[in-house]
């Protein structure tokens, strides 16, 4: 989903989300600055956001350095994505699982809550180096071992997250 004009309503908190445009790369962020601190990216935002050599840092602790601790947010409630209205969905940012984001399966947004862009950012340094700690977890998983085994009878694997030729180079030699 493209990235909207309307106003949008934090999924954690409820409130009106501001919209900061980024000139750097040319797009508008909703963030939850009166309320808790979150940062609802459009599909594909993320992507020019999620590595550390991009220049964000005055963005982000800007942000980060306030204050949200008087708005209460539950963890556990269900939230709704603030573009499509689908229910979000709980997912893992990396084969870590240190950070936990909200997902919208049906636009492809994803929340961070207050905090978690930074660590995320922090967890790698490149999208090439989590790229290939998703190959290292896979390939030395049971998972990835039975895989390998079938690959070698023909079964193709395909990741639609660009994955695929990397994959195909471990597999498939």
């Amino acid at each position: 989903m493209a990235d909207s004009y309307k106003t949008l309503i934090c999924p954690a908190c409820g409130k009106e989300m501001k919209k900061i445009f980024i000139s750097e790369i040319g797009i508008s962020l909703d963030i939850c600055a009166d309320g808790c601190g979150g940062i609802y990216f459009d599909n594909r935002e993320l992507k020019k956001m999620d590595e550390q050599h991009e220049h964000l840092d005055e963005f982000i602790q800007e942000i980060e350095n306030k204050d949200f601790s008087n708005v209460q947010v539950d963890e556990d409630a269900d939230r709704i994505c603030p573009a499509c209205g689908a229910k979000m969905v709980k997912n893992s940012t990396s084969v870590n699982n240190n950070i936990i984001i909200d997902e919208c399966y049906s636009c492809g947004g994803k929340f961070f809550d207050h905090g978690e862009l930074s660590k995320f950012r922090a967890e790698y340094a490149t999208e090439k180096e989590r790229s290939e700690a998703v190959i290292k977890a896979f390939v030395y998983s049971p998972e990835g071992s039975e895989m390998n085994y079938l690959s070698k009878k023909s079964v193709r694997v395909n990741i639609a997250t660009g994955l695929g030729n990397t994959l195909s180079k471990i597999f498939f030699r």
